[in-house]
């Protein structure tokens, strides 16, 4: 049995539901004051919660703005690289399955990329992509997707529609090829592409993809675009291991054999006396 700080049995609070949906202790007055005391701390936390969430967002903005000239420089500087946003974006392990060969083509033609949050940040954000101009895919200069929250806490994103120079619509591409490919082939090309993501706006809530570039990349792209081949220096080193551990094991083998071939020696010498 339940028994209370004293050892005395604990009391069952039967529940009473009231107007408002919430619920009380029946006829026991000094749990009730209990409970409401209990109210008053927690609505003074939640206060507190609230005020430290707003001074949070304000002191966010701030950086921002302090971020922002720093961001700019960095991306003048990053167009003295070519490819640089493609090959961060292929180096990450979650973009890189997302980007097919043909898209890597026409990424290649990105010269910035910029995320840009609303002055209230917590109503949504924007991703700019920027390509050079006179590329062989894209007529437009800027494509832009952004995430917003309205009012009411519903989420919804929208894209710069395309401008797909002829015969270069990679997602009318692919859905050509599903269809005239094998069935094991059409399951590979059936999955979401690069610009198939940046097209569709059907789950803005649940779009991990743009929390990537928001919070991954963007902040410290070259973390990715410096990633070493880890596999192939992986692979080289247990290459090299496997090669000296094969003329170990032949070595092993010709002692062998010669130790055998010694005691065969000493054999006949001794049928011989």
């Amino acid at each position: 049995m339940a028994t209370n700080g004293s050892g005395s049995p604990a009391k069952k609070i039967k529940k009473v539901e009231l107007g408002n949906g919430e619920t009380t202790g029946e006829e026991d007055p000094e749990t009730q004051k209990i409970l409401e005391e209990i109210d008053k701390c927690q609505n003074e936390i939640d206060a507190l919660n609230e005020k430290a969430s707003e001074e949070i967002l304000g002191i966010e903005r701030n950086y921002n703005r302090l971020k922002k000239p720093h961001f700019e420089k960095r991306n003048d500087i990053i167009k003295k690289i070519p490819n640089f946003w493609v090959t961060t974006f292929v180096n990450h392990p979650q973009l890189s399955p997302l980007i097919d060969d043909e898209e890597v083509d026409c990424l290649q033609y990105v010269t910035k990329i910029e995320v840009e949050d609303f002055e209230n940040i917590k109503f949504g954000f924007k991703i700019n992509f920027y390509f050079e101009e006179g590329n062989p895919y894209i007529e437009n200069d800027v494509l832009t997707k952004e995430f917003s929250m309205g009012a009411n806490g519903e989420h919804k994103s929208t894209s710069t529609p395309i401008r797909w120079k002829k015969d270069q619509n990679l997602c009318e591409k692919k859905k050509k090829n599903t269809k005239a490919s094998n069935s094991r082939k059409r399951a590979f090309q059936d999955e979401k592409k690069f610009f198939d993501w940046f097209c569709d706006n059907e789950d803005p809530q649940g779009d991990d993809i743009a929390d990537i570039i928001k919070d991954d990349i963007w902040p410290n792209p070259l973390q990715y675009y410096l990633v070493p081949d880890v596999d192939g220096e992986e692979n080289g080193l247990d290459d090299e291991g496997d090669s000296e551990g094969d003329d170990e094991d032949i070595g092993d083998e010709e002692d062998v054999e010669g130790e055998e071939g010694d005691e065969g020696e000493e054999g006949d010498e001794g049928e011989d006396e």
